[in-house]
């Protein structure tokens, strides 16, 4: 995965990889692609969009530390679609 000015690399090894997103209302993580399986684990709760390279458009409200799975091979972009900052923390399983 490519990280934007939004994440942030909190710890990578040979196993794992800890990205922290933080974005304003409207701002997006832009596209792109995950290698591994990774778990979304949210820091504030919110509203996203997640969009595919079809332009499919999905709504998703997420929970303050709940956690979400998701596969590899996910290409899409995620867009605050909230009204406050969004703040989520993505662990990839290498």
């Amino acid at each position: 995965m490519t990280t934007t000015a939004h994440a942030t690399l909190q710890h990578e090894d040979e196993r794992t990889r800890v990205t922290r997103w933080d974005f304003a209302p409207q701002e997006s993580t832009g596209r792109h692609v995950h290698e591994f399986d990774y778990v979304v684990v949210p820091v504030t709760d919110g509203l996203t969009h997640v969009i595919t390279p079809d332009g499919t458009v999905t709504p998703s409200q997420l929970r303050a530390g709940e956690s979400y799975a998701r596969p590899a091979g996910s290409e899409h972009e995620v867009v605050n679609a909230g009204d406050a900052p969004l703040a989520f923390v993505e662990i990839e399983l290498k």
